[in-house]
């Protein structure tokens, strides 16, 4: 949040943190151990004794530290963190290679490879890369590595972590099977085991086969920690390969599995995020329930900026639609992008250039894309376009008060279930809406506020038995003077329903999936 808005007061907070965390370290000794608890936890993970996540918790006081140092430019945080990775290697290296094994299984490890690879990354020092090496958990990426998922049964967000540091090792190191181990692992998540939010998982573990997504619609699905996590492996791949597919999911993903999470009341964030038709948002407390998904809960929310845009030698890539400032100081250019997408389908792109300079407009074409999408440059509308999932390039010579408007149609349509295809959510572009159920005067901030997900039973859910072939036009309309708002018209049994963007949605139940057809009848063959 300092680099993205130079707010002085972050910044000041940020390293005064720092300097404490300093200050505790000095006093806890030479070994370079900084934690709130004591070293005696790791011997209880080292013996395979009962212990919560000890590596999971300094992994998070690391990253922070790094990030002081590579966005805050605060040197001690660098000091600080070479202390903490020492100590990580004395530690690791007493443990061969089966023992390790047997330690990661145990608890969670959070980002302990990731983390020390980036540290590799900044200071060079080979035995920072190798420690990380020590934290690769073979038995989820073995199978990884044979393109096989054996993934049902696994904690979710200890997984997707680990494979985050076999994509930061495989930058470091050009392993083509970190390469293969990431890839597969994004395709299988993204294709396989994710609800339409872009979320994925079920009481923090993916409990089925892939495509078996209905057993996992449950109230404790769709942990946050996890999509903040699928993010972060989507920016990698997407750094190796400029494929629509990537920016397709992060839109997502953003959108719809991160934006809903925070509360536009006290800006407090939610840990599950309900899958299951009937159920309700619930939030952190500001003092008492300091979770994963807090602290990720937070970063998220500080990181909007991020991966809207990229580029490689001489191109710029627009991945995401949302009103944004860029300045490419190597090129002397900046590029305003004004949008009130998605209230609005299109976006225009405005360019500040010192000198006319050369290079490739890469607009992304998103999947969701309507009939009727154009680009224009300087009001003059180009002949060409391109398919849905593609970019469409456009190479000049840029100059001072150039202008690009995109226009992006979006359409309402249904996403089915792959293994209950009379189970579907409604989408409109890439916003996933969700139908209003009411139900405010039960929630209680004691049922809202302080439980990892919601309590108690779902309440009905009207179905649209009987629709699952019928054209959603005929059944589906736009509320007039509602932005991205929709009405369900003699359709819901047994009554019709509202349906806005789920980010919108806070303060009552809720049903993102809808029942359109009875499940076949099991009976014997």
């Amino acid at each position: 949040m300092s680099a993205a808005t130079g707010d002085a007061r972050i910044k000041a907070r940020a390293d005064a943190v720092v300097a404490e965390l300093a200050k505790c370290q000095k006093a806890l000794g030479a070994s370079g151990y900084l934690s709130a608890f004591p070293e005696t936890f790791f011997d209880r993970v080292e013996s395979i004794r009962t212990v919560w996540a000890p590596y999971y918790t300094i992994h998070k006081i690391m990253a922070g530290l790094l990030d002081m140092y590579e966005f805050g430019g605060n040197a001690q945080a660098l000091e600080v963190v070479e202390g903490m990775a020492r100590w990580v290697k004395s530690r690791t290296d007493k443990s061969d290679p089966v023992h390790m094994e047997r330690v990661l299984n145990f608890t969670e490890q959070g980002g302990m490879n990731e983390v020390l690879a980036n540290l590799y990354s900044v200071t060079g020092k080979p035995e920072y890369l190798a420690t990380a090496r020590r934290f690769d958990e073979r038995h989820y990426t073995e199978p990884l590595s044979r393109s096989e998922d054996k993934m049902k049964g696994e904690h979710v967000n200890s997984f997707i972590p680990n494979v985050i540091g076999a994509a930061r090792e495989y930058e470091m190191t050009a392993d083509p099977t970190l390469h293969g181990i990431a890839t597969f692992f994004w395709n299988e998540v993204t294709g396989a085991r994710a609800f339409a939010t872009g979320g994925t998982s079920n009481g923090e573990e993916w409990g089925s086969d892939p495509y078996q997504i209905f057993p996992e619609l449950g109230k404790d699905s769709h942990e946050s920690c996890c999509t903040y996590n699928m993010l972060k492996l989507t920016r990698h791949l997407f750094s190796w390969e400029a494929a629509a597919k990537y920016a397709d999911y992060y839109e997502r993903a953003l959108w719809n599995g991160i934006l809903p999470t925070q509360s536009p009341d006290d800006g407090m964030m939610m840990y599950y995020v309900p899958m299951m038709p009937g159920m309700y948002k619930t939030f952190m407390t500001p003092e008492d329930s300091f979770w994963c998904c807090t602290g990720t809960g937070m970063e998220n929310h500080a990181k909007y900026g991020d991966s809207i845009y990229f580029h490689d030698g001489d191109g710029l890539f627009v991945n995401l639609f949302i009103a944004s400032e860029l300045s490419w100081a190597e090129k002397g250019l900046k590029v305003r992008q004004e949008t009130r997408f998605p209230e609005e389908s299109k976006t225009t792109l405005f360019f500040t250039a010192a000198k006319p300079v050369e290079l490739a407009l890469h607009i992304r074409v998103p999947a969701w894309i309507a009939k009727g999408g154009f680009v224009k440059v300087n009001g003059q509308k180009l002949a060409e376009y391109a398919s849905p999932s593609s970019y469409l390039s456009v190479r000049r010579m840029w100059k001072n008060g150039d202008r690009v408007e995109v226009a992006l149609p979006m359409e309402l349509r249904l996403e089915r279930l792959p293994d209950r295809r009379g189970v579907a959510a409604f989408l409109y572009g890439p916003i996933v809406l969700a139908g209003e159920l009411g139900g405010a005067a039960g929630l209680t901030p004691d049922k809202v506020y302080g439980p990892y997900g919601p309590e108690g039973d779902p309440v009905p859910v009207p179905t649209f038995e009987g629709r699952n072939a019928t054209p959603l036009a005929d059944w589906v309309k736009p509320v007039a003077g509602k932005l991205l708002t929709f009405r369900t018209v003699d359709a819901g049994k047994p009554n019709d329903v509202t349906l806005i963007p789920f980010y919108r949605l806070f303060g009552q139940r809720y049903s993102i999936y809808w029942e359109l057809a009875k499940p076949p009848r099991r009976g014997r063959t």
